[in-house]
């Protein structure tokens, strides 16, 4: 079967502006979209204002690509710009939730044993800095959960649930709001969805991770795609034996496709945010925060290529 493939230009621009100088900062940024089995990347650049006087590349414990700068110019502005050439591509594979071996089985076998399949796995099932165990996520995952129910049709239902019941609200919740919270109050934004749902799993006993990225939207019938327009978007991962990890989007009730770029991966949000550093100085601040993502045609793609 031939591979069918979507092309995309990422653009991700980050701004402060700080009300009083920056003498000095220290950064670490997650833009650089993963290489992956249905995921290439052509080409990626980052550029940031003032110029770094220090700046390295490395690869993090989760193989997620990595950017460290330090700026020692004073300033009251920061530019972070990443680039990315993407291309998606599907290998038209079907999905078979009900074939999956019963969320017991799998939760059973997440036993640490050395060289065994589900020791990568097993990391992926504890709690972490924005996922909580609490009784109230494993109480609101039983539904999607009866005996013997195969893993990924339990957790696809959970997905739906969660779409269902919880409003997307940009107002609702800051970075630091409990998950908790984001359970009692049924609102919040992509990252608290994908929060919910990790600790849905892990409180029954399973593995799921963050994942961070963008994903290509569509602007209103009869409008223009507007640049800067759309924003970072997360989702998780779910281990399932004979499948690997399973990609879920609980804010769009979705499987995630071609229209998804993967950027990073790890716990939770803290692991793979996708700007953060350390000021002297700058008092506060303002931020603006714009993502292009922009499909290419195939000419398009190949002008692209050959230009950088």
């Amino acid at each position: 079967m031939t591979p069918v493939s979507s092309f995309y230009r990422v653009e991700h621009e980050t701004r402060y502006v700080y009300e009083a100088a920056v003498s000095t900062s220290q950064h670490v940024a997650y833009l650089r979209p993963r290489e992956l089995p249905r995921q290439r990347v052509v080409w990626h650049d980052v550029t940031v204002e003032p110029g770094p006087a220090e700046w390295s590349r490395r690869v993090d414990y989760f193989g997620n690509a990595v950017d460290q700068f330090t700026v020692l110019k004073p300033h009251t502005v920061l530019s972070v710009r990443g680039r990315s050439l993407v291309e998606r591509l599907d290998t038209v594979s079907t999905l078979d939730p009900e074939l999956s071996p019963a969320w017991e089985d799998v939760r059973d076998a997440l036993r640490f044993r050395k060289g065994a399949p589900a020791a990568e796995a097993l990391q992926f099932a504890f709690p972490s800095p924005y996922i909580a165990l609490d009784p109230g996520f494993h109480e609101f995952a039983l539904a999607s959960f009866p005996p013997r129910r195969p893993l990924l049709e339990a957790a696809i239902d959970l997905m739906n649930r969660i779409h269902a019941a919880f409003r997307f609200d940009p107002t609702a919740t800051i970075i630091t709001t409990p998950v908790s919270r984001v359970l009692a109050e049924r609102r919040g934004v992509c990252q608290d969805f994908a929060h919910l749902q990790i600790s849905c799993m892990r409180a029954m006993g399973l593995s799921a991770r963050y994942v961070s990225g963008y994903l290509l939207t569509d602007p209103p019938p009869g409008r223009p795609r507007l640049v800067g327009a759309d924003a970072s978007h997360a989702w998780l991962s779910v281990h399932c034996p004979h499948h690997g990890w399973v990609d879920l989007d609980p804010t769009n009730k979705l499987v995630p496709d071609l229209r998804h770029v993967t950027v990073a991966w790890g716990r939770d949000y803290g692991d793979v945010s996708p700007l953060w550093g350390v000021i002297l100085g700058g008092a506060s601040h303002t931020l603006r925060v714009g993502v292009s993502v922009i499909p290419l045609g195939p000419a398009e793609w190949e002008r692209a290529r050959a230009g950088g």
